[in-house]
Order: C-alpha cells, then sequence, then structure tokens
C-alpha cells in the first residue's frame, strides 16, 4: 500500500517538474522570439534614419551657398591668429567637420536654423512699420580707403540715406568731412586689421546707436553696396520691439571654441559675418548694453581674442541666448559674384566685390566701361536708380 502511494506520489511529481520544464521552455522561446523582433525593427529603424531625409532638409540644402567656400572673413590670416602645425588656429580654432555624421549633424542644423527664420518672419510682421529714419546705419573705414571705397559709396547709395549713415573711421578727414556731410567720426581706435582695432570700432559704432534712439542699428563695411530700399523693405518684416540679429554667416556649421573660463568645455555659435552686414533691434540693443556699452565690447572680443563680427555673435548668441535670423539677402566679398542671380539685384540688401590676386570677384551685369568701373557698383547703382547723371541713357 505505501509503495503504491510512493509509486503515485514520484509519478505527479515527475509530471509537475515536466510541466515547469515545458513552461520554461516556452517562456524562453517567448522572450527569444521578442527580442530578435525588437532587433529587427531598431535596425529597420536606423536603415531609414540613414537614408530618408525629411523634406525640409532638402530645401535647406539647396539653399545653401552654392559658391566653393572660403575661409570666413573673420577667421582668415588678416586678424594674426595663431597657428599651429596641424593647421588649426590654437585655443580660437573653428574646428572643421571631418566626418561624415559631422557633415549630417551641421546640415540639420542648417535646416533648423532656417526653418526657425521663416518662423519668426512669419510672426515679425505684426510690429510697427519702419522708415528709414528709424535706421541707424554705420560703416567701418579706415584712412587708406577714404579716396576709393568712401568715394564709391558717396557717388552710389550715400545720397539716397545721407542724414541715417555715419562713417566710422581712424582719422580727422577735413575732406571727407565736407563730403559726407560732418558724417565721419573719428573713432581714435588703430588703422591696423588687428582684432582689437576692429573691436574698437565696432565699440563705437554699437554706443553710437544707442545714443541715435534709432529702432534699427545696420552695420556694413566699406566695400558694401547698399540698397537702401531693399533694406527698409526687409526690415519691414520684424518687429524692432522684439530681439532680433540679422545677416548671414559665411561659414557651414557654428564656431566652435574653447571655453576660457572652463577650458574643459567649448562653446559654439552662430555669427553674422561683418562683411556681409547685419542688423540689430533696438530691443536687442539694449540687452546688449551691461555687456557691451561703453567700450566693454573691446574687453569681450580680447577675453575670447576673436575679431569684431565672432564678438558680436558670442555677446548675442551664447551670453544671452538670442538667435541669428538668417537673411539671404545679405551678402560679402566671401561670395563670388558671379553666382548671384542678376534678375534678383533689386531685391538684394547688400553686395560686394573683391580681387584675388589678378581676379575681379565682381558681379556679372552689363553697364558701364570696366576701365571706369572695375567693381561694377556703378553699374549695380545705374541698373537700380538709372537717373544718376552718369549713368548710361
Amino acid at each position: 500500500m505505501l509503495t503504491q502511494d510512493a509509486a503515485g506520489q514520484a509519478a505527479a511529481a515527475g509530471g509537475m517538474r515536466l510541466h515547469i520544464r515545458t513552461l520554461t521552455s516556452t517562456i524562453l522561446c517567448g522572450a527569444l522570439l521578442l527580442l530578435v523582433a525588437c532587433l529587427a525593427y531598431s535596425r529597420r529603424d536606423s536603415n531609414d534614419l540613414g537614408h530618408h531625409q525629411h523634406p525640409r532638409a532638402v530645401v535647406a540644402t539647396l539653399r545653401q551657398p552654392s559658391w566653393q567656400e572660403r575661409q570666413p572673413r573673420s577667421l582668415g590670416a588678416d586678424y594674426q591668429l595663431e597657428v599651429v602645425a596641424s593647421n588649426s588656429i590654437t585655443e580660437d580654432v573653428l574646428l572643421a567637420p571631418d566626418t561624415d555624421a559631422l557633415l549630417k549633424q551641421e546640415q540639420e542644423e542648417w535646416t533648423r536654423r532656417h526653418e526657425e527664420s521663416h518662423n519668426q518672419v512669419a510672426t515679425a510682421t505684426a510690429g510697427p512699420s519702419t522708415s528709414l529714419d528709424d535706421i541707424f546705419i554705420s560703416v567701418k573705414t579706415t584712412k587708406s580707403f577714404h579716396k576709393t571705397r568712401l568715394d564709391l559709396i558717396l557717388k552710389t547709395w550715400f545720397p539716397l540715406a545721407r542724414q541715417q549713415t555715419w562713417f566710422f573711421s581712424d582719422v580727422d578727414d577735413e575732406e571727407y568731412q565736407k563730403k559726407t556731410g560732418g558724417h565721419l567720426l573719428n573713432t581714435n581706435c588703430s588703422a591696423t586689421h588687428h582684432r582689437r582695432a576692429l573691436c574698437c570700432k565696432m565699440a563705437r559704432e554699437f554706443d553710437a546707436f544707442l545714443e541715435s534712439n534709432k529702432r534699427w542699428w545696420c552695420h556694413f563695411d566699406d566695400d558694401n553696396y547698399v540698397n537702401v530700399a531693399s533694406l527698409v523693405r526687409v526690415l519691414g518684416d520684424y518687429d524692432p520691439l522684439q530681439d532680433w540679429y540679422l545677416g548671414k554667416p559665411s561659414i557651414r556649421a557654428p564656431l566652435e571654441i574653447i571655453n576660457r573660463d572652463d577650458r574643459t568645455q567649448r562653446i559654439s555659435f552662430w555669427f553674422a559675418t561683418g562683411g556681409a552686414g547685419f542688423c540689430i533691434s533696438r530691443a536687442l540693443g539694449l540687452k546688449m548694453m551691461p555687456i557691451a556699452s561703453g567700450g566693454k565690447f573691446i574687453s569681450v572680443g580680447e577675453k575670447i581674442r576673436l575679431p569684431d563680427d565672432v564678438t558680436m555673435g558670442y555677446i548675442i548668441e551664447h551670453m544671452l541666448h538670442k538667435k541669428l535670423t538668417v537673411v539671404d539677402e545679405f551678402h560679402s566679398h566671401l561670395e563670388p559674384m558671379q553666382f548671384i542671380n542678376t534678375d534678383t539685384l533689386q531685391n538684394q540688401v547688400s553686395l560686394s566685390y573683391s580681387q584675388y590676386n589678378n581676379e575681379m570677384n565682381v558681379l556679372p551685369i552689363e553697364g558701364l566701361d570696366k576701365t571706369q568701373d572695375p567693381t561694377r557698383l556703378l553699374s549695380l547703382h545705374c541698373l537700380i536708380y538709372p537717373n544718376f547723371n552718369y549713368c548710361p541713357s
């Protein structure tokens, strides 16, 4: 009797163990299948991300500059930056991307910036209307360019904005003081092209803007042609009572520098290249006052050891956390002028010219003889305003 009971219990226990093993195997198989499915789904998603691009990104890629990118004006040899053997700039280096991953990241950042700019423009039109008298236009120059670049400005766009435009130079010049109607200011800054001299002039421009009580400040270089009507029209899309930093970068990725307050960190930010011009609203200018007014702009430039336009971007983007809004109608001499659609010239805000060795970088437009107008800016002005007395009839 006991033997039969023991046998029955043993059989029951064996059956239970078999049931547990079967159940365990089923659970393990199910978990394994679930794991395989998750891995397959994850791999499919990663492939999709690697091969598909948001439609907006395509648009942004097309809108990127089509010219062969040169080193930005702000980081060129003119600024006397130390270069090490690895061909990178010590401490203030622009960390050039050299991998596909970084290139993709740059394109995504560019896309995001253009989307934000588009959205910002769309919401900016509710502000007060803008007239030419609302704008303080400053032009940075130096003594050696008075008889060349300033003469060209005085013949073209200056008469259209005579009361709104001021020239910031490094000497007293009685001749050009008269020619500009008293609008030539001696900054007492150095005439060199070193970053401190550049920041010194920019600081004077900024302080003069604050004193003017104008709604907008637009900075340009003395090799810019400013389409005054287009400038007023573009600014009319933005509210000067809001924070606006308008311009166009000359690099395709944010500038990255070492944080001088913590050298284990890096700082990245965008800046509008000064050679194309940029505009700042009064609301933003007032926020900049504690940081940049009264010559403090120079101290910031010395701290980061970078020139004027880069310092401006550092203050606005990094210190104040306000973003650059890209306006494609600004153009610097870094861009090959021949790639600009001549049918759109009347819509552009700023244009320029330059010479590299024996090659002139100028607009491909007809007009005055090239010996009379090597920069093509006289011809450009005649295209927009054909009634000036030197324009062909």
